[in-house]
């Protein structure tokens, strides 16, 4: 097995991994700012800022992720 199969396949797996684990995180995140809205509803507009950093760094590192395994399949 050379690099070029071994890109081959590990790059599919691994952008569908970070796509998993961002959809995960990103559900995760938004249960828990909704479970904390729900008890506290007064604080609401807190919760909704973080969260929304919180997903907007997730999205960040997915979207590396996209960059850098489209850059390594222009290397196979």
């Amino acid at each position: 097995m050379d690099s070029h199969m071994a890109l081959a396949f590990a790059l599919p797996i691994g952008l569908a991994i970070t796509g998993f684990a961002s959809a995960f995180g990103i559900g995760k995140a938004v249960a828990a700012a909704m479970d904390a809205t729900a008890r506290q509803p007064e604080a609401s507009t807190k919760i909704l800022v973080n969260m929304m950093a919180g997903c907007a760094l997730i999205e960040a590192l997915t979207l590396y992720a996209l960059v850098f395994g489209f850059a390594l399949m222009g290397k196979i």
